[in-house]
């Protein structure tokens, strides 16, 4: 018998899977937490939670008779499980389109009340990105497999658990030089994961399904306005240089040999095209859920981390008369 008020989260391990279950868990909600390898990210996990509201669950294959296993006392499911760059050939099309379309068919059968999946802003028009092709499969799939399915396309998604912020202060604070890729044109909305997790509260406490909503938040940026704020934030001053589209895809296929790559032609590509409202489809905004954290306000609070002198360092600021 279902539960009411009763979350399945896959992708529970990663930044917004881990605000969500205190988001649910400290609002009553129960929270089944989908994870690969309950020992390796079981007590992470579970160090987010209110007491007593949360049920670890480990699934080592995506099979349908796996899935409805953990589907059978839910409610409400919402798909997180997204990855940056492949492992090997093809790999994206297995998370982004193959693997939402598997439980979007399993949840409708299962008769759940919201299926809410999670996307990317800006993926129309990026028709050479592997990336962005796997993503949308993956929105054509659900909304065939569950017609009343809410599907969320939000920009950077950006904290102290990111891999986005973090990666560029670490960069920033060693690196002398920071390459600007196609001049640092490209613009972004960013949006903190604690204004995109209210976003998938509301959804939930609202019952809206049946939408497709770009999230963002209230600025638009441009990649070199971010570096710049970062380096502002973490107080230091560093080079920037434009690079020749031919230098920049050396860089990538350099980069992309790395065990954890810093960047890959796949990324390169997609940040031609801007990460921003498309205005196909309505934004948080337009359902009256604000997100107004401001970036620079949000990476000043953990920027310390790679600062001289940690959170004891004194960052230079402007007079004013």
């Amino acid at each position: 018998m279902k539960n009411q008020d009763s979350i399945l989260i896959f992708g529970s391990s990663g930044q917004i899977g881990k605000s969500l279950i205190r988001k649910f868990t400290k609002n009553n909600y129960r929270v089944t937490a989908v994870t690969r390898s309950i020992h390796q990210k079981g007590y992470q996990i579970k160090t987010q939670s209110n007491y007593g509201y949360l049920e670890l669950e480990e699934i080592k294959s995506f099979t349908e008779e796996n899935i409805s296993r953990l589907m059978k006392n839910n409610n409400v499911c919402i798909n997180l499980i997204g990855i940056l760059y492949e492992k090997k050939k093809k790999y994206f099309n297995t998370i982004h389109s193959d693997l939402p379309s598997l439980l979007s068919k399993v949840a409708q059968k299962n008769s759940f009340d919201q299926f809410i999946h999670l996307s990317a802003l800006g993926i129309e028009s990026a028709t050479d990105s592997n990336y962005a092709m796997s993503k949308l499969s993956g929105e054509q799939k659900v909304r065939q497999n569950f017609s009343s399915s809410v599907i969320l396309k939000p920009s950077i998604v950006y904290s102290v658990d990111d891999n986005f912020t973090t990666n560029f202060m670490k960069l920033l604070s060693i690196l002398p030089i920071m390459p600007l890729y196609y001049s640092g044109k490209t613009k972004f909305t960013p949006i903190h994961v604690s204004d995109l997790t209210n976003i998938i509260f509301e959804i939930v406490q609202k019952k809206i399904t049946g939408t497709t909503i770009e999230c963002i938040g209230p600025e638009v940026i441009t990649f070199k306005e971010i570096i710049l704020k970062i380096l502002k934030s973490i107080n230091k001053k560093r080079l920037l240089l434009p690079l020749p589209l031919s230098l920049a895809k050396l860089n990538a296929r350099i980069f992309q040999l790395m065990p954890k790559p810093l960047l890959t032609m796949d990324q390169l590509r997609l940040l031609k095209y801007d990460n921003v409202v498309s205005k196909k489809y309505k934004t948080n905004f337009d359902y009256k859920i604000e997100a107004n954290k401001k970036f620079d306000d949000e990476i000043n609070r953990y920027s310390f981390n790679w600062t001289s002198g940690g959170q004891f360092s004194k960052k230079r600021i402007s007079k004013t008369n």
